[in-house]
């Protein structure tokens, strides 16, 4: 297995090494990862975009249905095999070397997510390969100190049971990841997965291929046996995301996305009824009350809003704030929104990067004119900037706070994944309360205040899966993440990613 693990680390290191350079005039070709090497794909390929100019930054190949059923069966194999077989130190000694890598690469890393995504290559730095980094390492501490449940049962006569269970891997893993932070949300992934002795296939988001092949020579070279780790590039319908999830040798799906394709998935899934773990999105809700601390607090709306351009699940798109300080906090916020700069991703006084495609960029503007049609009044933002300097092609928006809209208003109710929200007053705390759980979605909320007992009490009430008091984004991994209604199913991180990453067998042997 040495003499394999030192070849593969080769092979994927020459090819993801091609795959992620600059290639001068021809821009770089990105192939399926299977079976430990990097492959070629009858399919069709696509030009990848770069979203702060709109030039070609890569040439990606689509995978077929023949591939994407060759990188299940591969994957089965090395379920079968030398990865499903490995115990629980060999795994966790894995994913620390792996993160080392990570960490040795990590500003190969970094340039890679920032060119893919358009964002700030300073974010990238902060957040992005951080946190890959620490998601290895997180879920490497969690398996190792992972135990197994057991019941010893009084039975007649004196005699006793003895239950215990047996934590087994769930089997091949889809892992189907989107474009907002494409290396963070697939570690987060990959290494639960790996940790609890699955192997995985990897549909990485079309718009940011360049992470997972990356990943991909760093699994191979940290000794990770071929099959266990593999990426196929596509689309949905039709392509490489309809294969993986409709393939008869899948046996769980994770997916972080858009609510509509969680519901095609899920109806994918349904005739073999494999389980699923869904994060969707969210139109998530900010409290402040007027005893808030308005500086914390202004700074805090300003990161929930308008982080890596408001293109994260995560993000505030509804702030409700008690009448007496409506207005400061409309004005205070709209300054920082105005007080952002719009620029290349390698400039250290960019803050702000564009949106992830013209695509995007359109439907997002479509709720900008939507809420101008229902009778908003604009803040700050509102529309296309004009940059110059060669940006002018890429998927630039403004950031935009609107005051004026209810929720009734469609603004209100649809997530727009962009870097906007509306401000609404309220008068008294159950008013807020209802105004912030009047959503289909689910996912995330943050409550402003001094009171901490005002705190706790409607942090409780939110109905939600993730609730801050006085922060957001603020994570320990190893507590549960996910949402309700819209916003997806099952939660992940710690001990909750290690009971979908698995199958606990009970043993129960009378003695």
């Amino acid at each position: 297995m040495a003499t394999g693990a030192a070849t593969t680390s080769t092979t994927a290191r020459q090819e993801a090494s091609r795959a992620s350079s600059d290639a001068g005039t021809s821009p770089p070709v990105l192939r399926a990862f299977v079976d430990g090497a990097f492959v070629d794909s009858a399919g069709a390929s696509w030009d990848k975009l770069d979203p702060v100019d709109g030039s070609v930054r890569a040439r990606v190949q689509e995978a077929d249905a023949a591939l994407v059923d060759r990188a299940v069966r591969a994957a089965r194999a090395a379920l079968d095999g030398a990865w499903g077989a490995a115990p629980v130190a060999q795994r966790a000694a894995l994913l620390r070397r792996v993160a080392d890598r990570i960490e040795e690469r990590f500003e190969q890393f970094a340039r890679a997510e920032s060119a893919d995504t358009g964002k700030p290559l300073a974010q990238a730095r902060e957040l992005d390969v951080p946190r890959a980094v620490a998601n290895f390492r997180a879920f490497a501490d969690t398996i190792a100190a992972a135990g197994q449940p057991s019941f010893l049962t009084d039975l007649e006569g004196g005699r006793q049971a003895l239950n215990y269970a047996v934590r087994k891997p769930l089997g091949v893993v889809a892992v189907i990841v989107p474009w907002n932070l494409p290396l963070l949300l697939l570690t987060w992934k990959v290494a639960p997965a790996l940790a609890c002795g699955n192997t995985v296939v990897v549909k990485p988001s079309e718009q940011t291929p360049t992470s997972a092949a990356l990943l991909a020579e760093v699994l191979a070279e940290s000794g990770l046996p071929a099959g266990a780790y593999n990426v196929v590039h596509g689309f949905g319908p039709a392509s490489a995301g309809q294969f993986l999830t409709e393939h008869p040798g899948v046996d769980g799906v994770t997916f972080t996305g858009s609510s509509a394709t969680g519901s095609t998935i899920m109806r994918a899934v349904a005739p073999r009824v494999r389980p699923v773990s869904f994060e969707l999105g969210g139109k998530n809700a900010a409290v402040v009350f007027a005893d808030a601390d308005l500086e914390l607090t202004l700074a805090g709306l300003a990161r929930s809003v308008f982080a890596n351009t408001g293109q994260v699940c995560l993000c505030t798109e509804r702030v409700y704030v008690e009448r007496p300080v409506f207005d400061e906090v409309a004005a205070g916020l709209a300054d920082r929104a105005g007080a952002l700069r719009l620029g290349r991703p390698d400039d250290p006084a960019t803050t702000t990067g564009p949106l992830i495609s013209a695509e995007h960029r359109a439907k997002v503007l479509s709720y900008y004119r939507l809420a101008d049609e229902q009778g908003a009044e604009t803040l700050v933002g509102g529309n296309v900037p004009v940059l110059g300097g060669g940006l002018d092609h890429g998927s630039w928006i403004e950031p935009t706070l609107w005051t004026g809209l209810t929720n009734a208003d469609r603004p209100m109710r649809e997530e727009i994944f962009g870097p906007c929200a509306a401000l609404v007053p309220f008068d008294t705390e159950d008013e807020a309360v209802r105004l912030a759980g009047d959503t289909d979605y689910g996912l995330a909320s943050a409550v402003w205040t001094t009171n901490l007992s005002r705190g706790h009490r409607v942090a409780q009430r939110m109905r939600v899966g993730l609730s801050w008091v006085n922060t957001w984004f603020l994570r320990d991994l190893r507590s549960p993440f996910g949402g309700v209604g819209l916003s997806g199913i099952g939660r992940e991180g710690g001990a909750h990613s290690l009971d979908f990453y698995s199958e606990l067998t009970n043993v129960c042997v009378a003695l």
